[in-house]
């Protein structure tokens, strides 16, 4: 029986009422009591002490949360931003060719005609 047994059986034994007597109450009492006065005070942690933390939380769930969840979510968010920008740019540059076209001296149809593309070609040489 290890110990995480034996203190479930302790504490399923108080739970069901067992009937303790004065002496054997104080003597528990003492006896915590000097367990807790040589228990070691831990010292303070270093500043490397993330290292451990990070080694020993690989398979915690909280580890999936905070090490790969948050920096994906950020990343996401910043793809939808830069796509968001980019899309507002090129509605932009859209705008300023349409504006351009319409207060052209050239009417429409002449931007449509297939023959008027390859006459700009031969005209910008």
């Amino acid at each position: 029986m290890n110990e995480q047994q034996f203190g479930r059986r302790i504490k399923q034994s108080l739970n069901h009422g067992l009937k303790v007597d004065e002496p054997i109450v104080s003597r528990l009492s003492a006896a915590r009591e000097l367990a807790l006065s040589h228990q070691r005070v831990g010292a303070p942690a270093s500043w490397l002490a993330w290292a451990g933390e990070l080694a020993g939380s690989f398979s915690t769930p909280r580890f999936l949360v905070s090490r790969l969840m948050l920096p994906a979510l950020v990343l996401a968010l910043g793809l939808f931003i830069v796509n968001y920008w980019h899309q507002a740019q090129l509605a932009q540059e859209n705008a300023e060719i349409d504006a351009e076209v319409l207060t052209g001296d050239l009417p429409i149809d002449a931007y449509l005609d297939k023959g008027f593309d390859a006459w700009l070609r031969r005209s910008s040489q």
